[in-house]
């Protein structure tokens, strides 16, 4: 009998390797130093490769990393080695497009930390214990936001609300210079 599609954990590391947001699903891993081993192995391995357009597969430790990067943030999706690798790539794609919606395309390290709680909220939508949940951007990053939404606020209240604090941003960066 088939099983369901299972992921062992997804990272979100920094272009130096170190965590930016991390979430592990199995117990092939069970001390945070292990964790960490892991993570830093896995950079090290895919650092020098171009998986800037599209994502690439790699086999490390009889597990299959589907992975991508971006300005200076590196995504991995990390399956069994009898795992999909069609179906880790669909959840890494959803994963990484999700993202790059909630921060307005400005996916960099800087602004991953700020909105740090978007992006955990975001790996729950798509994961739950290993289970893939849903794999579509737009859902994912509109279940994510309505996390955040004021309950006495409609949706297009917020969003003004949201462009209106980013024009407040933009406009105080213009006149800091």
């Amino acid at each position: 009998m088939e099983s369901c599609p299972s992921i062992k954990n997804i990272l979100l590391l920094d272009s130096e390797g170190k965590r930016v947001a991390v979430k592990y699903y199995c117990d092939d891993w069970p001390t945070n130093n292990a964790k960490e081993t892991f993570e830093k192995a896995v950079f090290t391995k895919t650092q020098k490769t171009n998986a800037r357009t599209e994502a690439e597969i790699a086999m490390f430790e009889n597990n299959i990393v589907v992975y991508k990067f971006v300005q200076d943030l590196h995504f991995f999706v990390t399956g069994g080695e009898d795992e999909n690798e069609l179906i880790l790539a669909t959840v890494l794609q959803g994963f990484f497009d999700a993202v790059g919606l909630l921060l307005r395309s400005n996916v960099d390290k800087k602004e991953a930390l700020e909105n740090l709680d978007l992006i955990l909220l975001c790996l729950d939508e798509i994961i739950d214990g290993g289970i893939v949940l849903e794999t579509d951007a737009n859902v994912i990053a509109g279940k994510v936001a309505s996390h955040g939404l004021d309950s006495g606020a409609p949706l297009s209240e917020q969003t003004i609300s949201q462009a209106l604090a980013t024009a407040r941003e933009h406009l105080a960066r213009s006149l800091l210079k």
